[in-house]
């Protein structure tokens, strides 16, 4: 089993840690810290160094209460990052729901569109579905501004798995060969700390359903709520929450904390039998 990923084929034997870059003023994790081309791009590299498998860059903060940004602040934020890294050792991934930024990320180099609207906006499927990157979707409930005013499930595990299904399903039948497609059950986006956890606890059930699963728990409030710690004690929770979803089944773990997610991920390898 293998993702493709632009000109990247990254095999999915063992999951794959894709390191996060945030490139706007008011991110939840980093409040801002990477905000600049250059220290976006100095930190994309320490992460490669630390053992990144995908750089994932994002110009539009989508914490909760978040509000948009306009097409030109976001390509000001993510094409000059790109730019600098698309021809790197290591597939770029770009964070984004707008149809023209997805065609010129592609066209700067972009290996993967990591999109939280599941390609749902006018013209998003086109813009892509004739390229060789890889497309990550992504469920969420409601919009950033509003998504965690009182999320509400009968069933979170099954619909949030139906619509990832039929999302997959829609990309497929626009011509997107399946080892290009990845689903991710938006942990955060429009889920209760109930919601979220029993996601976590069922996460084979998205393992089974076909495309590679991408898990992004990494400092996210949950963590909090269950340790009451700061956004930037959140390290060891972030890496038991990763090693948690690898053990079921996700391949790619999106997290800010390469070096220590990819120690815990060695030692779970080496006590499974696998050749590291």
């Amino acid at each position: 089993m293998y993702l493709q990923c632009g000109k990247f084929r990254l095999p999915l034997a063992h999951p794959l840690i894709m390191g996060v870059v945030n490139l706007t003023p008011d991110s939840f994790s980093d409040a801002g810290k990477f905000a600049t081309p250059q220290a976006a791009v100095a930190q994309a590299h320490r992460l490669c160094d630390e053992g990144a498998d995908i750089i994932d860059i994002g110009g539009e903060s989508t914490r909760p209460g978040a509000s948009g940004v306009t097409l030109e602040a976001e390509r000001r934020r993510v094409l000059p990052v790109l730019e600098q890294l698309a021809a790197g050792p290591v597939p770029v991934s770009v964070d984004t729901q707008k149809p023209a930024l997805m065609r010129d990320a592609i066209a700067a180099g972009a290996s993967m569109i990591n999109d939280i609207n599941a390609l749902l906006a006018p013209g998003a499927i086109a813009a892509v579905a004739a390229s060789d990157v890889a497309l990550c979707l992504m469920h969420k409930q409601g919009t950033p501004a509003s998504m965690q005013v009182d999320p509400h499930y009968d069933d979170v595990v099954a619909e949030v798995l139906a619509f990832l299904s039929q999302r997959a399903e829609a990309v497929r039948a626009a011509g997107v060969a399946a080892e290009r497609i990845v689903i991710d059950p938006g942990f955060g986006f429009g889920k209760t700390l109930e919601h979220n956890l029993e996601l976590l606890r069922r996460l084979e059930r998205f393992a089974a359903a076909g495309p590679a699963v991408l898990a992004g728990i990494s400092r996210k409030s949950m963590l909090g709520r269950l340790t009451g710690r700061a956004v930037e004690e959140r390290v060891y929770a972030s890496v038991a929450a990763a090693l948690i979803a690898a053990q079921k089944g996700a391949r790619i773990l999106r997290v800010h904390d390469v070096a220590a997610t990819r120690d815990a991920i060695a030692v779970w390898r080496a006590v499974q039998g696998e050749n590291l």
